[in-house]
């Protein structure tokens, strides 16, 4: 794998982190009530979608995209059980683990 590509996923992954950042952002947000929760969330979502761009220069769209939503699914689910006190049950995990080997698939099996 060259450098762009390292350094495409890389991009990625932290568009990822945004994406789970303006998710759970969201619950701080109010309704948009909370100005300041409110605006911290939306410079996420524009970071987010910005570096997801930023990815899909390089890497294949729907390999990104779906890699994007993964692991803010993911990361989204997680935070809210830690934060939120979210309901964990095993086919909550199990679901979760079967999204997390979704990811890693299309990482692995992509050809650029």
């Amino acid at each position: 794998m060259n450098s762009e590509v390292t350094a495409a996923w890389a991009v990625l992954f932290v568009a990822g982190v945004f994406e789970v950042a303006w998710a759970l952002g969201l619950e701080y947000a109010d309704g948009f009530s909370n100005l300041r929760a409110s605006v911290l969330t939306v410079i996420a979502m524009l970071l987010s979608f910005v570096l997801l761009s930023k990815a899909v220069a390089t890497l294949p769209v729907g390999t990104a995209y779906v890699v994007w939503i993964g692991i803010g699914a993911v990361g989204t689910v997680l935070g809210g059980i830690l934060l939120f006190d979210e309901p964990v049950t095993v086919h909550r995990l199990a679901f979760l683990i079967l999204v997390i080997i979704g990811v890693i698939g299309l990482k692995t099996t992509v050809n650029t």
